[in-house]
């Protein structure tokens, strides 16, 4: 059924403005039948946090900002499913247009500011999806307006805390101003000590879900070396590397649409944000497992992302221009890689390149 949907849907959906075309994605996933779950080999299987994740494969937030498709995404192959940017209240966003298609580049340009329906409309869905089993992370934010962002993060973990597998803690999002303020210094160590807290306060010691802080593939090295040790210090559970980038590769081809304000996800982010995961993977020095996430449109795209140092994996942007058969694709060649490797899973393989790609030129 998802492969019918997807052969007939892509075109026609490539053919509307990127965000309608995303809605109405998300309304046809909603209303499909939903297919039957399919069991992954056990190689694939991936244990992080003390949670048992199928397979390594996940999709990134901003696909499903408000659990509205989650299980469906978990039927047709996924790992695990991460909903979101939540915030506490319900948030318009910035103006539209917001999301712009590079077609030559195969990448995507948002500013969509964290457009959600609030905390009490997600926490509704997933309380009603609960038994239906599965990985579901919750990605947090702050409202633009708020006078203490700190607070809004920590608020969201209690009101979260009973449905949700993890967190991730989003700081990093380029389309919240001042947002990525919250990644230096003092302010993320009141942050994460805050959020840690309220995650202590609502699971009275137990039951604990995971805390991820998800950072931005623009941090200087010397800032990375401040997130990495404050992450470290308070015992935060792992890290999701990365956001969406401000920068522009003097390789797109798309110079047009590339002038556009917002985050740059996709193909074109894939070097930049391997290389960031491959400088975290070394600092991080086996406190914690991280997600690999930016431009992984190919298996050779997230085998590459595993070697750098990643224990799972999400993608979204790859969906737009492969489809919902890169799942398939790429979960076969990793168990292929797997069984050529001879290895019993897929542990052995995780950062096996990353100090050889720390000392590759920077990627431009």
């Amino acid at each position: 059924m998802i492969g019918l949907f997807d052969r007939l849907s892509r075109p026609f959906l490539r053919a509307l403005d990127p965000e309608d075309a995303h809605r109405l994605a998300i309304r046809a996933l909603s209303l499909m039948p939903r297919p039957r779950r399919r069991l992954d080999p056990p190689e694939l299987a991936v244990r992080a946090w003390g949670l048992t994740f199928p397979n390594p494969l996940g999709i990134a937030a901003g696909f499903d900002k408000n659990a509205e498709v989650a299980d469906v995404l978990l039927r047709v192959g996924f790992g695990f499913v991460e909903v979101g940017t939540v915030t506490p209240r319900p948030q318009r966003g910035n103006p539209r247009p917001r999301l712009f298609r590079l077609e030559a580049d195969e990448g995507v340009i948002n500013r969509l500011g964290f457009n959600n329906e609030g905390a009490a409309t997600v926490a509704e869905r997933l309380a009603r999806r609960a038994k239906g089993g599965g990985i579901v992370g919750v990605n947090i934010g702050a409202n633009r307006d708020s006078a203490d962002r700190a607070a809004d993060y920590a608020r969201l973990i209690e009101v979260f805390a009973p449905a949700a597998s993890y967190f991730a803690v989003n700081v990093s999002s380029p389309n919240t101003p001042g947002l990525r303020k919250l990644q230096e210094g003092q302010a993320l160590d009141d942050l994460l000590d805050r959020v840690l807290a309220a995650r202590d306060r609502a699971c009275g010691g137990t039951g604990r879900p995971p805390v991820l802080l998800k950072i931005a593939p623009d941090l200087t090295l010397s800032g990375l070396d401040d997130v990495v040790g404050i992450a470290r210090k308070h015992g935060v559970d792992g890290m999701i590397v990365s956001n969406t980038t401000v920068a522009r590769p003097t390789s797109l081809r798309d110079r047009e649409k590339a002038r556009e304000a917002g985050g740059l996800s996709g193909r074109p982010l894939f070097r930049l944000s391997t290389r960031m995961l491959a400088e975290t993977f070394v600092r991080a020095e086996g406190a914690f497992p991280l997600i690999g996430v930016g431009g992984i449109d190919s298996p050779a795209a997230a085998i590459a992302k595993i070697k750098a140092g990643a224990a799972l994996l999400q993608l979204y942007t790859g969906l737009v221009y492969r489809g919902f058969g890169l799942i398939a694709e790429i979960k076969a060649a990793l168990l292929a890689a797997v069984k050529r490797g001879n290895r019993g899973s897929l542990a052995s393989m995780v950062g096996i390149d990353a100090a050889a790609i720390t000392a590759e030129t920077w990627p431009v």
